[in-house]
């Protein structure tokens, strides 16, 4: 297909490689193992090939979509030969991506908003959610660094106050990529730091406000609130903020993030995710299914430890990588 022909950077190209040779050597050695001896694509392949993908994390629903939209194809061309098989599951995957509109970016881009009232611009304000231990913090880190390289204008906000270490954690990041960070201390009110926040961002003319949330789940009924007011005083500042509302998965949990997921989605309407820590891990396949299942497009993956290791998602590179 032409569009796997697109030209990537071979820098971003090579880290993604590097990011996801744990998931694609799983996978390939199941695969092999799941076409041996056969030269065709029949019922028995087609069986194999489910248990590997629900095995490598896609998840079953998704899973189920890729074993039919192959099927069709075995039917339709009467006969698929077994090596043919990878290049029609990167054919089906990308265009199974491309129903969420995930991954159709290539670089750190926000969008232009109207003006404010006062002839202020509009800062782009990200909401950031997830769990702790995530990798949330990070994630926030690296973003703004990568904003901040585009000569855009980035004020962070520590809403997280429910512990001490999240705070001090966000302003070692702030520290490193020099940006300003607006904070309280630990026990205050969370949606009193965000409206700190974003008052602070558009007085300092920001491009890019990013707030960062607690990540606990236990009770949703709290999240949901608190989630909800962190909001509703952001709009007091910015009517329609947030822009954009990130959720930070693990994908080394594999089905674990699916549940945080599915609790996260329940609670608050996330915009956008951002799967993280996919370097240490077989199961990057969680990615194709995350995006499916939720209909959330996948903005950002974090394949490394590095400041330039979180990367704007882009299904074809995705997918290039992963069944190279």
């Amino acid at each position: 297909m032409s569009f796997f022909k697109k030209i990537f950077s071979s820098e971003k190209k090579e880290t993604l490689d590097k990011g996801l040779e744990k998931s694609k050597t799983s996978f390939f050695g199941k695969l092999s193992k799941a076409v041996a001896g056969k030269s065709k694509v029949d019922d028995e392949v087609l069986d194999n090939l489910e248990e590997v993908l629900v095995s490598s994390d896609v998840g079953v629903n998704t899973t189920l979509k890729v074993i039919e939209r192959i099927e069709e194809r075995v039917s339709k061309d009467k006969y698929l030969g077994t090596d043919e098989l990878n290049q029609i599951l990167r054919e089906e995957i990308a265009a199974l991506l491309s129903e969420t509109n995930s991954g159709e970016a290539t670089d750190y881009t926000i969008p232009e908003l109207p003006k404010q009232d006062g002839g202020h611009k509009t800062p782009y304000v990200l909401m950031v959610v997830g769990v702790n231990g995530v990798g949330k913090t990070t994630t926030i880190g690296k973003l703004a660094y990568q904003f901040k390289k585009k000569g855009l204008k980035v004020v962070l906000g520590a809403a997280d106050t429910f512990r001490a270490a999240a705070i001090d954690q966000l302003q070692v990041w702030a520290d490193r990529v020099e940006v300003p960070m607006v904070r309280q201390n630990m026990g205050s009110d969370p949606a009193s730091v965000a409206f700190d926040a974003v008052k602070s961002g558009v007085h300092q003319d920001a491009d890019v406000i990013i707030i960062d949330t607690a990540g606990r789940l236990h009770n949703k009924v709290n999240l949901m609130n608190e989630l909800t007011k962190v909001k509703r005083v952001m709009q007091k500042v910015v009517s329609d903020a947030p822009h954009d509302v990130l959720l930070v998965l693990d994908g080394s949990t594999g089905q674990n993030a699916f549940e945080q997921a599915k609790q996260f989605t329940a609670a608050t309407e996330v915009t956008s995710l951002a799967v993280t820590k996919l370097d240490g891990t077989a199961k990057g396949g969680v990615v194709i299914g995350i995006s499916d299942q939720f209909q959330i497009p996948v903005k950002y993956i974090g394949v490394g430890e590095g400041i330039e290791d979180l990367q704007v998602f882009n299904k074809y590179e995705f997918v290039d990588s992963f069944f190279k």
